[in-house]
């Protein structure tokens, strides 16, 4: 029975999370978690239901000690697949997702930002320091930068695609623009800032 959601309802997902244009990650994530829950009970998860929910939920709260964000992913996954792809209703006051802590994140000192440029010798991983911390981008933004992204007259950066398909513009310091100057001089990239 597990097998059968690995194909049909499997592929029956797939296509309704890319008719609404999900991203890839967040399909291999949904599909790998309504996986893990059938494999849990080693049954289709056509014929669980609500009380399977909770008390796999409980069973990753409590035995498995996972974080909140990932039991909200869990939740997110099983709830996409039971009202999208099966059609399903889905009580919310039954299924709740769980409190997520709100803490500050941990923040560098300038001092301690200094001493990660002042150690790294090689220059494109300077450059790619040194643009992502000024400009406040994702590993995956920094990789998608193209040369044509970099706008010195108007002092930003165009992070295209970013989180959610969205582009925005970020700020160009004129260090990281010193910086990006001297890899380029060196490197001479011809499409992608850091192939």
């Amino acid at each position: 029975e597990v097998l059968l959601f690995m194909s049909e309802l499997r592929e029956k997902m797939k296509m309704d999370m890319e008719l609404r244009g999900y991203s890839s990650g967040t399909i291999v994530g949904y599909i790998r978690q309504v996986s893990n829950f059938a494999k849990f009970y080693n049954k289709s998860p056509k014929y669980l239901g609500e009380e399977e929910i909770r008390h796999y939920l409980h069973y990753c709260i409590m035995e498995k000690k996972l974080s909140e964000v990932t039991v909200n992913h869990i939740n997110a996954s099983l709830k996409f697949f039971y009202t999208k792809t099966l059609n399903r209703y889905w009580n919310v006051d039954k299924i709740a997702r769980i409190k997520v802590p709100k803490k500050l994140p941990s923040i560098l000192s300038p001092e301690e930002v200094n001493s990660i440029f002042d150690v790294t010798r090689n220059l494109k991983h300077k450059a790619i320091l040194m643009t992502v911390y000024s400009a406040g981008l994702r590993v995956s933004e920094v990789c998608n930068l193209k040369i044509t992204d970099i706008d010195s007259k108007n002092m930003q950066i165009l992070i295209r695609q970013g989180k959610g398909k969205k582009d925005r513009y970020s700020l160009l310091s004129e260090v990281n623009l010193k910086i990006l100057r001297k890899y380029w001089i060196r490197y001479h990239p011809t499409e992608y800032l850091f192939p």
